[in-house]
């Protein structure tokens, strides 16, 4: 019994040896200042790393980026380093609903995009330091993080970017890692934009639309009045296109399940990074009976 414990303990020590947390300040200037968490796995000789970047979830006014510590780890120990960003919490304070002003609910999005873009170009610098493969970049958050990623992989980055331009000419996400999250517009999805998807999603959320819908389920009387299109209907535009999409949907399920990738699905992240780093082409539609849910809804394939 004591040798059996004795092995657990040293499995554990060195499964933690094997993983290593630095914490770096990507951004600083005279009134902000912005850290990273990077976890990194055990170097192996002439071998890149692949880095996924995340962003948490609080509706750009709360959150931390220690918040999927586990998350990190999991992906650390097996092969693929993973940076988990703080960003500005622009809407701290302010009201990020029905009530809200439009034009400031965009300008948070739009500011947390252009965090996340100086963190992947700080990166991609540092590439060399860290041995990063600055060619296999995956972008991931939930909610207000899964917002920020589905923005930085389809928005103009010389159009929107509110820093300096300083990402390398062309750079494209390697694919992206989603859940509860939506788009401004769906059309900017496109076949040369088009990027490898993995998403998961509530079908009844009525605070991030599954499909396309309102923010917070705000009327359109509302000052905060946005329309965003979910999950379900990247997974149908990236359908259309004939690109690589997997869907998981929480039948019934609301925003509770934003973080069900990065907390109990963990796995399906690994396999999703890992197929799509060898090339492989997917398609795929898991439709989940939640028990927490409100009924099948609208939606036939949920009955």
């Amino acid at each position: 019994m004591k040798k059996l414990l004795l092995l657990f303990i040293a499995l554990t020590l060195n499964s933690v040896q094997s993983q290593e947390i630095k914490t770096l300040t990507y951004f600083q200037n005279d009134t902000l200042k912005l850290d990273l968490d990077l976890y990194l796995p055990k170097k192996k000789a002439g071998e890149k790393i692949p880095l996924i970047m995340f962003a948490f979830g609080g509706g750009f006014s709360g959150g931390e980026r220690t918040s999927e510590k586990d998350f990190g780890l999991f992906m650390a120990k097996n092969g693929y380093a993973v940076a988990s960003i703080s960003y500005s919490l622009y809407m701290k304070g302010k009201d990020f609903g029905c009530k809200g002003t439009l034009t400031e609910k965009i300008k948070a999005i739009q500011i947390g995009v252009s965090d996340m873009w100086q963190a992947t170009a700080f990166l991609v610098e540092n590439a060399d330091k860290y041995n990063l493969d600055a060619s296999k970049i995956f972008i991931s958050g939930i909610s207000a993080g899964a917002e920020i990623g589905f923005h930085a992989s389809f928005w103009d980055y010389k159009l929107m970017n509110l820093y300096k331009n300083n990402l390398p000419e062309n750079f494209k996400y390697k694919g992206f890692i989603g859940g509860s999250g939506a788009i401004q517009d769906i059309n900017l999805i496109t076949k040369e934009k088009a990027i490898p998807m993995l998403l998961a999603h509530g079908s009844n959320d009525d605070t991030v639309p599954y499909a396309a819908g309102s923010h917070r389920s705000c009327p359109t009387n509302a000052s905060g009045w946005l329309i965003l299109f979910g999950s379900y209907a990247v997974y149908n535009q990236m359908k259309d296109l004939h690109k690589d999409i997997e869907l998981i949907t929480f039948c019934g399920g609301g925003h509770e399940f934003s973080g069900y990738l990065f907390h109990e699905g963990q796995q399906y992240v690994l396999d999703f990074v890992n197929d799509v780093s060898k090339g492989k082409k997917f398609e795929s539609h898991l439709i989940v009976p939640s028990k927490k849910g409100k009924g099948p809804g609208k939606y036939l394939f949920c009955e």
